[in-house]
């Protein structure tokens, strides 16, 4: 739909709290996504949310079929997460290189979480989780 500008660190926007999505299935909603998707792609990112373009709503995307920023990752299916919780499953914690479009130029070693399972709803409200292993990810349940 459109590409919208990515806020960048020191935007006080960005530090403020993200209310959860209440109504789903919107026409909003999903000119929202779309415009995720947009901005996300044209930044040649890997992920996305709604705070990052100055939207104050708990949406997330990620990812891509093939990124010029990460040559060597394998594709990985996009998805839409609305009001994610994430749950770390075990203490195993790995570093890896990682970049964020609302601080350009810069990339940083951060430890995350081996293994996790992330539970939201899709945009049309449907509840799932996702476990992820290793940076793969598979969907264990969506109701």
């Amino acid at each position: 739909m459109a590409v919208r500008e990515i806020l960048k660190m020191g935007d006080a926007r960005l530090l403020r709290v993200a209310p959860p999505v209440a109504a789903f299935d919107t026409p909003e909603l999903h000119a929202l996504v779309a415009d995720l998707v947009d901005t996300m792609e044209a930044a040649q990112g890997a992920g996305l949310a709604a705070p990052q373009i100055g939207v104050d709503l708990q949406v997330v995307i990620f990812g891509f079929t093939r990124n010029e920023r990460y040559p060597e990752a394998p594709p990985v299916p996009r998805t839409v997460l609305c009001n994610p919780l994430i749950e770390p499953l075990g203490d195993a914690v790995e570093e890896g290189w990682e970049g964020c479009l609302s601080i350009p130029e810069i990339r940083g070693r951060v430890p995350r979480a081996q293994h996790i399972v992330v539970t939201a709803l899709d945009r049309h409200g449907k509840r799932f989780e996702l476990e992820l292993r290793d940076f793969a990810a598979r969907v264990v349940q969506h109701e």
